[in-house]
């Protein structure tokens, strides 16, 4: 039993991936959730959220040489064979072609329980922040600019149920999604979510904004601006509002910083909307749009303000 116990752990050590091969068929077993923590944080060393460089070429290494029914070392892959492999594997499941791996990336590679799954399947990402807006409300239930767990978990439920069309998840299993959950996303550890970190798990389709013809004011044409109201302005009543118009300011505050909350989202709508002396109704006009935009589009991308 020791002995057995010990040949495990050498294997471990040596190929993180080769327990979760069927000693028989050499696929890969299904994976529970916090079995899929537990790849993903080994082979994620630096902890960024993303598996990419030599955590990527180790991965990959460990991957294939794991499906061989001896104990292969890993290195047995040359450099050539893993530059192929890499460019296939990217190809594949790098959905965004940032040449690196994402948590959800990788979710659709490894065989995982089905719950689970559904929680990194975004078939339909949301089309603009107005509907992320809407969601971030309607969770924040006691306003305090933040998901806590608890919402998290309601959150969770919510999309299991959409996905499933029934609510077969045990409270026990819901705690426990959530609690990884906040593993992955919530990056300052906090113990909760904010602005930011839930803007990584529930994905805009695109940020409009980061459009290059909205890097240069010569090249702003009367018809884009029109594009960008029309895409914010989600309710055709001639104006940017409530939602639509903080949908807006976090797409335009993502230009600036990455990690932002709450309170940076309130700051910043008072900064820019004084800025373009708006009449203090809480709507943005199509001429104030304007005025934002060229604004924006004048500002060179490495002096934007933080």
């Amino acid at each position: 039993m020791e002995a057995a116990k010990k040949r495990v752990n050498v294997e471990k050590a040596q190929n993180f991936m080769r327990q979760y091969r069927d000693p028989e068929s050499r696929e890969l077993k299904k994976l529970s959730a916090n079995q899929f923590m537990d790849v993903w944080s080994h082979y994620d060393k630096d902890g960024n959220g993303f598996i990419e460089g030599t955590e990527l070429d180790g991965f990959l290494r460990e991957f294939v040489s794991s499906a061989n029914p001896t104990e292969v070392n890993s290195e047995a892959l040359t450099d050539e064979m893993l530059d192929e492999l890499k460019s296939c594997f990217l190809e594949a499941y790098d959905d965004n072609q940032d040449g690196k791996i994402d948590i959800r990336e990788l979710a659709q590679l490894l065989p995982m329980e089905e719950n689970f799954l559904l929680l990194f399947r975004f078939d339909n990402p949301l089309e603009s922040s107005v509907e992320f807006m809407k969601i971030w409300r309607e969770y924040d239930s006691d306003n305090s600019g933040y998901i806590e767990a608890d919402e998290l978990k309601n959150f969770l439920r919510d999309l299991l149920k959409e996905a499933k069309h029934n609510n077969d998840v045990s409270e026990e299993r819901l705690i426990e999604y959530t609690d990884i959950m906040l593993q992955v996303f919530d990056a300052n550890k906090d113990g909760r979510l904010q602005l930011s970190e839930m803007a990584k798990l529930l994905p805009v389709k695109e940020n409009f904004l980061c459009r290059q013809v909205f890097k240069g004011a010569k090249n702003l044409t009367k018809e884009d601006i029109e594009r960008v109201f029309s895409l914010y302005d989600r309710d055709n009543n001639g104006s940017i509002e409530n939602e639509e118009l903080r949908g807006f300011l976090k797409d335009l505050l993502e230009l600036a910083k990455k990690d932002y909350d709450a309170q940076d989202l309130k700051d910043f709508e008072e900064t820019i909307l004084q800025g373009v002396g708006y009449d203090k109704d809480g709507k943005i006009s199509r001429k104030e749009l304007t005025m934002i935009l060229l604004t924006l589009a004048k500002i060179p991308t490495n002096e934007q303000p933080q």
